[in-house]
């Protein structure tokens, strides 16, 4: 299946993490049947693409082998390919198994180390699918420990020149890459907040931009410190904001809701 950014509409990634330990959803969905009846229900809301997820990147999860991380991703997504015309993205920094997910159906590379692990970049020169290139500062067990900025906004686009210029000098074509400003990856309550509030100025790098904010502590903290469960409308409203200030993509937990919201930004919008 061929996937590629809509560039009238703002498209809807539903995530599907099959890890035990994922801070919103770990452990609801890493047994296959159930995987597979909460892809059925995502695309019965609508849902664009899905993203499918091995291992957790929340702030403190341990990491995990290539073997284990192959083992949970692969399968599934040869299952969802078998019964389901719908996008895959697979969710992984591990050259392996981008090559094998690729292999197997994905249509999308989404990596939250922007290709900076070794061999991701050769790998994806081979693939022929869209990546995305997310920001983090640090790695995902030590990044909310420190984090520290001249300026985000600044910080981050210099951060996506250098990596766009490397992969381009590595053979991915500039229309290949999608853009992630990581929410939550390295950034204070105040950088997500300021990152927000900006967003629109990332377009000045003239490529589609990728928000995942669902249910995120900033959402949380924006809300009184509301626990996660409690978060659905804050984080509907929070990717309102982000398509209105020019995302492309949000990547979303709710798919109905988020679905629902973004018709209503494409048709006053887009």
């Amino acid at each position: 299946m061929v996937w590629q950014v809509n560039k009238s509409s703002v498209q809807v990634m539903g995530i599907l993490n099959v890890t035990p330990d994922s801070f919103s959803d770990g452990g609801l969905f890493h047994v296959q049947d159930a995987a597979l009846r909460h892809v059925e229900h995502m695309l019965a809301e609508g849902v664009d693409i899905i993203d499918v997820g091995g291992e957790s990147t929340r702030p403190g999860a341990d990491a995990v082998s290539e073997q284990v991380e192959l083992d949970r991703v692969v399968p599934i997504i040869e299952a969802i390919r078998a019964r389901f015309a719908v996008p895959l993205s697979v969710d992984t920094s591990k050259p392996s198994v981008m090559r094998a997910a690729v292999a197997a159906g994905a249509d999308l590379v989404n990596d939250v180390r922007a290709l900076q692990e070794p061999g991701a970049l050769e790998v994806c020169a081979q693939l022929a699918v869209p990546i995305c290139l997310m920001h983090m500062q640090g790695q995902p067990r030590t990044m909310q420990q420190t984090p520290l900025y001249q300026d985000v906004i600044g910080d981050i686009s210099q951060f996506f020149e250098e990596r766009m210029m490397v992969c381009e000098q590595a053979g991915i074509a500039r229309e290949r890459l999608i853009l992630d400003p990581g929410f939550g990856f390295g950034k204070t309550f105040q950088h997500n907040v300021d990152l927000l509030r900006r967003l629109g100025e990332f377009s000045a790098l003239n490529l589609p931009i990728l928000v995942g904010l669902s249910r995120k502590s900033v959402i949380g903290g924006l809300l009184d410190n509301r626990p996660v469960e409690g978060r659905l409308h804050g984080s509907v409203a929070a990717a309102v904001v982000a398509a209105m200030k020019g995302a492309s993509i949000v990547r979303v937990h709710d798919v109905g809701a988020t679905v629902d919201a973004m018709r209503l930004v494409n048709a006053v919008v887009g």
